[in-house]
């Protein structure tokens, strides 16, 4: 139970990584983790409506993202989809890729000089925070609001985890949820920046001079039944899990990217040398096929949002076991993509394996970053192409190298972080 309370990836017994499935009892119900790709792709995939998202992980994150589309279910959330989705799509990521290589640029930039060791998180919550405002609202983390928001979050972060015992051994549903102090407050300032930033577009929109952003495309886009469009209240609550998503899940694959090319060079090396040979326009971007691998190697290794919670709405039969209603299904990334059953070396770093038939089946059966089904994740297709165009762009002009051998542990924080940082040396790459 300590182990639990103080981070509840280090409290995961060994033997979770080959099982398919785990059962876990409290005194009130019971929590199950699957890692079964069969059952995983039944509650994903196959029936979506029978396996809702858990409201006992979204209450903790409530105070910030109200109804967002990361906490809705049902009805209330195919509605926010529809609205949303159009705004990601394939045609629409191109328009986003001249903000991401500025906040890229802009982000290399400021380490211009640099040959010290460096808190790299810190430096990769900036640039994802810059890549956030720049193509949700076309404003540079300099902004004077942009920035407030940025400090704001920082300090929620590491507030309120999004993983807690809630997730494996709940209390009743009557049990008060309890928040750190300042959490609260924190998510109502946050909540009230954003406001202002959502009311000004508005007022653009209004006047037929806002920019064609993400922002400008979600709060004209209607509801192909209704014909509705978001009011202002529900487009800040998914302005704030667009910047949590797009901006906490970023920062922590960026960061533990970098610290996977400082512990195995050669790969760094190869990386580097496509982005000094990248011609930094979008259709370029295929140029990157090794810094695209080392992504995706990330992914499955530190997975930012680690396990997701479902709650069965009816009786079920899972591998011969009986699962009652309203027991919590727990889908872990951090499991799957480490499984020994599933993976050859799981726990190595290997991008390489990305091009071979066992990791593409691999791939196929056990990787979950995003999650699947029609909940997968909106932003995929923008997370991988910003990850790829920021490794880039650090990598073309800098190196980072491990520091004194400083091996960072991974907790679950809002994402999965570093639990005292990580610390890399920087310096500016020799041609």
């Amino acid at each position: 139970m300590r182990l639990f309370r103080r981070d509840i990836l280090s409290a995961q017994p060994a033997r979770l990584y080959r099982a398919w499935m785990a059962e876990f009892r409290t005194p009130f119900f019971r929590s199950y983790l699957i890692n079964d790709p069969a059952l995983i792709r039944e509650v994903l995939n196959a029936r979506p409506d029978d396996f809702p998202k858990s409201d006992r992980i979204g209450a903790g994150l409530r105070p910030l993202l109200g109804e967002s589309v990361f906490l809705t279910n049902g009805d209330v959330w195919k509605r926010q989809r529809r609205i949303i989705d159009p705004a990601f799509e394939g045609g629409r990521l191109r328009d986003a890729f001249p903000g991401i290589l500025a906040a890229g640029r802009a982000g290399a930039a400021r380490l211009d000089g640099t040959d010290e060791v460096v808190e790299i998180e810190a430096m990769t919550s900036h640039i994802a925070a810059d890549v956030i405002f720049r193509t949700l609202f076309s404003i540079p983390i300099e902004d004077e609001t942009a920035r407030q928001v940025f400090e704001a979050f920082r300090d929620y972060q590491r507030s309120q985890p999004i993983l807690n015992l809630a997730a494996f051994v709940p209390g009743p549903r009557w049990m008060p949820r309890f928040f750190r102090r300042g959490t609260r407050q924190t998510a109502r300032t946050i909540r009230a920046l954003i406001t202002d930033l959502t009311k000004a577009r508005l007022a653009q929109i209004a006047e037929g001079d806002a920019p064609d952003d993400l922002a400008t495309k979600i709060l004209t886009t209607t509801d192909p039944e209704t014909g509705e469009t978001f009011t202002l209240p529900e487009m800040v609550d998914q302005v704030a899990i667009f910047f949590l998503a797009g901006h906490e899940t970023s920062a922590s694959a960026l960061a533990w990217s970098l610290y996977l090319l400082a512990l195995y060079p050669d790969w760094q090396d190869q990386a580097a040398a496509e982005a000094a040979a990248w011609s930094e326009d979008f259709a370029g971007l295929s140029q990157l096929k090794i810094t695209r691998d080392v992504f995706r190697e990330t992914l499955r290794l530190y997975p930012p949002v680690p396990m997701m919670v479902r709650e069965a709405t009816r009786g079920e039969v899972f591998r011969e076991r009986s699962v009652q209603k309203g027991a919590q299904i727990v889908l872990s990334p951090w499991h799957l993509h480490r499984h020994s059953r599933l993976w050859d070396d799981p726990d190595g770093f290997d991008p390489g394996r990305w091009q071979t038939d066992a990791g593409k089946e691999s791939g196929r059966d056990a990787y979950l970053p995003f999650s699947a089904g029609p909940r997968v994740c909106i932003g995929a297709g923008f997370a991988m192409i910003e990850g790829v165009v920021l490794l880039a762009s650090l990598l073309k002009n800098y190196q980072f190298a491990i520091e004194d051998n400083a091996t960072p542990v991974p907790v679950a924080h809002l994402t999965v972080r570093a639990k005292n940082g990580i610390w890399l040396r920087i310096t500016r790459r020799q041609s």
